[in-house]
C-alpha cells in the first residue's frame, strides 16, 4: 500500500511503556486504539457479533440458538428460498446450511417442499410452529436493539441509520458485492 496519499496524524499511544512516544493513525482507514485498527468494517463486524451474542442469550430459553434464529428469519424474509441461497445469505457452506435446516426440520419449525422447477432442489418454508416461534422472538430482538441504542437521542439514532444505509448502498453499488448478496 502506498502510504504517501494517506492523511496522517500523530496521537499519543497510551498502551506503550513510554506514553510520550507517538504513533501514526491512518484516518482514511480508521484509527488505532490499543494497537488495533478501528475502522467502519471492524466496528460494524464487532457490533454484529455482539448483537448476535446478546440476542442468542435472550432466545436460549425458547430452545433455539442465535444461528437458528437467523435461518428462521431468512426463510421468513424469503419464503420458498433454496438451501443454496440460504447458505449464501448466511455466509456458510451449503452442507452447513443443510445441517441447520435438518435440525430445524426435526424441531418442526421448517419444512422442505419439492421445487416444481427443479426436482433436485427443495424450497424452504416455515411451519406454523416456526411462525409462532418467530413471533415470540420479535419482541426479544426489539429489546436487544433498544438496549444497543439506549444512549442515543432519536436524532442520533435516525442519523446512525441514515449513515449505515449509505454505507450499505455504497457496498451494494459494487458489482462483486451485489453478486454475493443475491439470494436466488
Amino acid at each position: 500500500m502506498r502510504k504517501r496519499h494517506l492523511r496522517r496524524r500523530a496521537i499519543a499511544c497510551p498502551w506503550r511503556d513510554n506514553a510520550s512516544k507517538l504513533c501514526i493513525a491512518e484516518y482514511n482507514y480508521g484509527y488505532y486504539r490499543h494497537g488495533v485498527s478501528v475502522s467502519v468494517a471492524f466496528l460494524s463486524s464487532d457490533i454484529g457479533r455482539l448483537f448476535r451474542k446478546r440476542f442468542g442469550a435472550s432466545v436460549q430459553h425458547l430452545g433455539v440458538t442465535g444461528p437458528q434464529w437467523r435461518v428462521l428469519a431468512a426463510i421468513k424474509r424469503d419464503p420458498g428460498t433454496t438451501q443454496g441461497a440460504l447458505a449464501s445469505w448466511l455466509e456458510v457452506e451449503p452442507i452447513t446450511a443443510g445441517r441447520m435446516v435438518d435440525r430445524l426440520e426435526k424441531m418442526e419449525l421448517v419444512e422442505r417442499r419439492d421445487d416444481p422447477a427443479d426436482r433436485r432442489s427443495w424450497r424452504l418454508h416455515l411451519t406454523a410452529k416456526g411462525e409462532h416461534l418467530l413471533s415470540l422472538m420479535a419482541p426479544l430482538a426489539q429489546q436487544a436493539i433498544d438496549d444497543a441504542v439506549s444512549g442515543l437521542t432519536q436524532a442520533e439514532h435516525a442519523k446512525l441509520l441514515e449513515l449505515l444505509e449509505r454505507v450499505r448502498a455504497n457496498l451494494l453499488a459494487n458489482p462483486e458485492c451485489e453478486a454475493l448478496t443475491s439470494h436466488g
